[in-house]
């Protein structure tokens, strides 16, 4: 794994541009098993699920997630119900993705 989980996310105001494709594809090989795909007005994000053995491992790992999430001032969008748990990711500001969005997966990814 990269040393991205090691770095701070950096809160994003806006006034910025996105990661164009490119950009998005050479961070995208520092995490692992993490997907980027585009929405209807093509806005990329990141997702990925997880898989549990039950309800609760699944409930404990969304707090831990809540918890890097507060601490780091980026807030992922989450679902999780019994078995599994489903993390996106992308900075609001700028419609888009940035660094802070793959250090962010990396810190998720460190919870495992």
């Amino acid at each position: 794994m990269s040393d991205l989980a090691n770095k701070k996310c950096v809160p994003c105001e806006g006034g910025i541009a996105g990661f164009d494709i490119k950009e998005i594809h050479k961070y995208l090989k520092m995490i692992d098993g993490w997907e980027v795909k585009a929405n209807d007005d093509k806005i990329y994000f990141l997702i990925k699920e997880f898989k549990f053995k039950n309800f609760k491992e699944s409930q404990d790992f969304i707090n831990k997630v809540g918890e890097i999430a507060e601490i780091e001032g980026h807030h992922p969008d989450i679902w999780f119900g019994w078995g599994y748990a489903r993390i996106k990711i992308f900075t609001h500001a700028i419609k888009g993705l940035h660094e802070s969005d793959f250090i962010l997966a990396a810190k998720v990814d460190r919870i495992i």
